[in-house]
């Protein structure tokens, strides 16, 4: 593992043979990867020994196969400033550098080396592997600024590979990770940092910060909070603490005037909300759907409409946003729109409320679709009998024939035309059981009547 002498220690031969002893079991436990005891021995021989390099230098190689960097830098450290000679110090304090993210620190230590030894080919590719990683650094800090953040992930993971250690790195592509929506695989990473060091102010506010996406706004905060007492001037931290705690009063407060009928309030705070975070894309898309609940009661149905589907581009399985819309395309006589709504909402969670509501959905366009009698006669849809007679004979004369005799071809024709609708219709709905059957939707073909529409 490496051999230099005691630097200025005083002549006492039995200490080194016994610290010699000890260097000797760390190598043969080394050798054969049980690098616990390797570090136990090379321990005892420091202890016996404190003054030579290699000692030092054998147990950073040990505490570097253990992960352990950070321990192992001070090691290799410590070796170098006892002898400035020994190259395989210099190379484990350069690895130990680069492991933990530090490039530039890592690459005067290589240089060092090629200048006591320039033909060390370990150096030169270590050096090839400072200047990636700083490559590496530079266009992760450029694509974070334009959002690329899918760029930036890529970028760390490259990183990453020659330098595990590096929190740095792990917690920006954590952050990235959070912003894309992987929430996941972000709470993972900072999660795995946080075991290594509970106070790592980022690690926190990247936790805090993938729960807030989620819309768990107020254990979000707990976790901006702990960052902030480990770290008080994080910014991120401070700004993402802001708006969670804004967005959280402002929804509370719309639901507070939606549930007192407030609806006009309700939309002004909901809207105020909304204008808080726009990168808050699940708790945006909750805002949208309240709000488009305000529009229906408003009865501002096609404004629900356009809210619901800013709720449901934001969120693509925002099931109460699908139905919301649904329901006021529906209001509106939208049918096609509102089957396609139903039909999403009934392949997501395929209870029976969804398939009744799909199954009134494709009733109503299926009736939308044939001619409507209640038109034809001017009548509204609860119209009495009394009331369909007199609208039928009012129709039946405006368009009888006779009336039109002296108009042209073309005219007498469309008035023939509708005078037929009219008594269609008036043969539908002045009969109970007929009536029933064209109000619930039921084919009415089979009476062998033509009723159009087909």
């Amino acid at each position: 593992m490496g051999g230099t002498t005691c630097a200025d220690a005083p002549p006492c031969f039995s200490s080194c043979r016994e610290a010699e002893s000890f260097k000797e079991q760390g190598n043969a436990y080394y050798a054969k990867k049980d690098y616990n005891e390797a570090y136990n021995y090379y321990t005892k021989a420091i202890d016996t020994c404190p003054n030579n390099a290699s000692y030092y230098g054998n147990r950073a190689a040990t505490l570097m196969m253990l992960g352990r960097f950070r321990e192992a830098l001070g090691d290799a450290q410590q070796s170098v400033r006892l002898d400035d000679s020994f190259v395989r110090g210099h190379l484990r304090e350069g690895k130990c550098h680069l492991s933990l993210g530090n490039a530039m620190a890592a690459s005067r230590c290589f240089q060092r080396v090629l200048e006591l030894d320039h033909k060390n080919t370990q150096a030169q590719q270590e050096l090839k592997n400072a200047s990636t990683v700083l490559e590496y650094e530079k266009i992760a800090e450029a694509d974070f600024e334009k959002r690329d953040f899918r760029k930036v992930v890529f970028c760390m993971d490259r990183a990453l590979e020659f330098a595990p250690a590096c929190h740095r790195f792990k917690i920006l592509k954590a952050e990235c990770l959070a912003l894309l929506g992987r929430y996941p695989e972000a709470q993972s990473v900072a999660s795995d940092i946080l075991r290594m060091d509970s106070t790592n102010a980022d690690a926190l506010y990247v936790r805090g910060l993938c729960l807030y996406y989620e819309d768990c706004i107020e254990k979000a905060v707990q976790f901006f909070v702990q960052a902030l007492r480990m770290a008080p001037d994080h910014e991120k931290a401070c700004l993402a603490c802001r708006n969670a705690k804004a967005l959280k009063a402002k929804k509370e407060d719309g639901n507070k005037a939606f549930k007192e009928g407030n609806y006009k309030l309700a939309y002004e705070l909901y809207t105020e909300a909304l204008g808080i975070d726009p990168n808050n894309i699940k708790t945006n898309a909750k805002l949208y759907c309240n709000r488009g609940t305000v529009n229906s009661k408003l009865r501002k149905l096609e404004e629900a409409i356009d809210d619901c589907t800013n709720a449901v581009k934001l969120d693509e399985t925002y099931i109460k946003a699908y139905l919301r819309r649904a329901q006021c395309y529906m209001d509106t006589e939208q049918y096609e729109d509102a089957v396609r709504d139903y039909e999403k909402v009934y392949q997501t969670e395929k209870t029976k409320e969804h398939k009744q509501l799909l199954k009134n959905a494709q009733m109503e366009l299926k009736k939308s679709k044939r001619k409507d009698y209640y038109k034809i006669l001017g009548v509204d849809k609860n119209a009495s009998e009394d009331e369909i007679k007199k609208a039928y004979r009012k129709r039946a004369l405006m368009h009888h024939p006779d009336r039109h005799s002296g108009a042209s071809a073309e005219v007498q024709k469309e008035e023939e035309k509708k005078f037929k609708e009219v008594g269609e219709a008036f043969t539908i709905l002045s009969d109970p059981k007929k009536k029933a059957r064209y109000d619930s939707g039921q084919d009415l073909e089979e009476d062998g009547l033509n009723m159009g529409g087909k």
